[in-house]
């Protein structure tokens, strides 16, 4: 059942506490920025950023309409169809938009200081730059970390300098209450940087809220694997043998023309001006795809490509781009008025990009895809519901899905669960070791069942064997995610999910990770 087919609902409202308690916050901050300054944010114990439910004023803080996972809020479908009524293309994947493109930009320095191909500054300060906005609201590094208890946050950015400043990718919590209040007390027009469900809560408070509609010219999404927590710096921290409160600067995408930019590189500046490098690979948490320090809401996000966005942004995962260090963007545009920009830029040689179509906006985000698709549909089914109705695009599913992809969905649920709850043993005993060896420990089992490596890869390998031969389904499935297997999805589709085996479900009425298997 799709959020767009929900009667109108005469319940109680909702508080920030019922989103938080039923594991569904994401720690936006929407709902704070809308009630005021009196509404807080902080960290909880496992370093996700949280509403402080008695600062939000009782039962009059009710988040029905506004908080992105709420079960009566407009679902992202809805969302661009109405943003984007005229839209040239309506793909079940990549959602409404006019074009689509892969490559980078040719001036002036935006590549090169980017995690990516420079894509999300230049548009950001091109809007300032031509008079379309007075100020971005875009996520930077703290000037002193320690003293403000956090390595970024959203500031809103009046000149280009600033706003190339907050270039590179963050993999880090940070919330938009402050910046929301000071779009409502400065009048301008302004432009919003954010993931998926950041970008979504935008658009639902701009359907509440008439000075943020009047005021917020655009929105700009980054496709997104899913949120971590503040703890996923202090593990890199424990690993590269640094104190979390010697760093003064967290880069996790140090860049490296001469290496695939998928061979990701954290970098952590210590305030005595030393450093400490390490590839991801030799991290214990360094694969993207198994889920350490996931927030539990992503468990429960169908969105990858921020499908409400005027334009959005992602890493181009596919050979040959996924080779070239220099990095490479894919951009979904959506805005008519932002399109004209690209092209402008395009004719002119400052961007260097060649239209593609949403299938390859889809082969380039795949693995994300499938776990926000075919993976959800199982967990639906798997986890059951959670303290509050669920409403999303894609259907319970687990009929038809091997067993060994499964039991890798189960092992990403697992592992993001007690990743939080180690670190926190780890942090209050003082003791490192105690998350990193269990760490190690869970990612050889993952690797094993996802990838066949190592011992316990050839023993999933051996079990699975014995039960084909059984007659047992088989488990393990080909990687390449296609229209069968969840990644594409259509309406009506079938009640199976594994590849060849018809469509995960998608409602449409009414409208990086590059490790995941």
């Amino acid at each position: 059942m799709s959020s767009a087919s929900i009667p109108a609902t005469t319940r109680a409202p909702l508080r920030v506490e019922d989103v938080v308690s039923a594991g569904l916050c994401i720690g936006c901050g929407a709902c704070a920025g809308r009630f005021g300054g009196d509404a807080q944010m902080r960290w909880d114990v496992h370093g996700h950023l949280k509403p402080v439910p008695e600062s939000f004023g009782g039962e009059l803080a009710d988040v029905s309409r506004t908080c992105p996972f709420s079960p009566d809020a407009k679902n992202e479908t809805t969302i661009g169809l109405e943003q984007f009524p005229k839209a040239t293309h309506d793909d079940a994947v990549v959602g409404r938009f006019d074009a689509a493109y892969v490559g980078h930009v040719a001036q002036g320095g935006f590549r090169e200081a980017g995690s990516s191909g420079g894509m999300v500054s230049w548009v950001a300060a091109e809007l300032l730059r031509a008079g379309l906005v007075d100020a971005v609201a875009h996520v930077v590094a703290a000037a002193d970390p320690q003293a403000e208890g956090r390595f970024f946050h959203y500031r809103l950015s009046r000149s280009e300098e600033a706003v190339r400043s907050g270039a590179k990718s963050r993999y880090y919590p940070v919330e938009m209450s402050d910046v929301i209040r000071e779009v409502r007390a400065v009048p301008g027009r302004y432009a919003v940087v954010g993931i998926p469900c950041f970008i979504k809560a935008i658009n639902l408070l701009r359907d509440e809220d008439p000075v943020l509609r009047d005021r917020i010219a655009f929105t700009l999404g980054l496709f997104c694997g899913h949120m971590k927590s503040a703890r996923f710096v202090e593990s890199f921290a424990w690993q590269m043998g640094v104190k979390a409160e010697e760093i003064a600067r967290v880069d996790f995408r140090l860049k490296n023309p001469d290496r695939p930019a998928n061979w990701y590189t954290a970098h952590l500046a210590l305030r005595d001006g030393t450093s400490a490098i390490r590839d991801w690979w030799h991290l214990a948490d360094g694969d993207w795809g198994a889920g350490f320090f996931q927030n539990s809401a992503c468990d429960y996000c169908d969105d990858v490509i921020a499908e409400t966005a005027d334009i959005s942004f992602g890493d181009a995962w596919v050979e040959p781009f996924s080779s070239d260090g220099r990095g490479t963007n894919v951009i979904v545009v959506r805005s008519p008025a932002l399109h004209d920009l690209v092209r402008r830029a395009i004719a002119r040689g400052r961007l260097d990009l060649s239209a593609v179509d949403a299938r390859f906006i889809e082969r380039t985000q795949e693995a994300g895809l499938r776990h926000r698709r075919e993976g959800l549909a199982y967990r639906l089914a798997w986890l059951g519901p959670t303290r509050l109705r669920l409403c999303k695009r894609v259907d319970a599913r687990a009929r038809g899905l091997p067993l060994r992809r499964r039991l890798i969905y189960r092992m990403r649920h697992h592992i993001a669960v007690w990743s939080a709850r180690m670190s926190l043993l780890a942090h209050r005993q003082a003791r490192p070791r105690l998350y990193v060896d269990w760490a190690r420990a869970a990612l050889a089992l993952y690797h094993g069942l996802a990838y066949s490596r190592g011992r316990f890869g050839r023993l999933a390998d051996h079990v699975e064997a014995m039960a084909g031969r059984l007659g047992i389904r088989r488990g393990i499935e080909a990687a390449q995610p296609n229209r069968a297997n969840g990644t594409a999805l259509r309406p009506g589709g079938s009640d199976q999910a594994s590849r060849g085996e018809g469509d995960v479900q998608l409602h449409r009425r009414s409208h990086h990770d590059g490790f995941r298997r």
